[in-house]
């Protein structure tokens, strides 16, 4: 039994509506964890790279 001949016979409402609703409603807390995570690891990395870019500014001014 393929994905096809399981959503076939239904409405459209239940495949496009009613389908997502229930896997954001089961893995929403699972999706969010993993945004928030990726959107941290992402503004620490930017952070890094700030504070380096900084550190090399200041080091060149002050031995120049």
């Amino acid at each position: 039994m393929t994905t096809k001949g399981i959503f076939q016979g239904l409405p459209w409402w239940v495949t496009w509506i009613a389908i997502p609703v229930l896997v954001l409603a089961v893995f929403g807390g699972l999706i969010m964890s993993v945004i928030g995570f990726v959107v941290s690891l992402v503004f620490k990395a930017l952070l890094l790279v700030v504070l380096v870019a900084g550190l090399i500014y200041v080091v060149r001014k002050f031995t120049s």
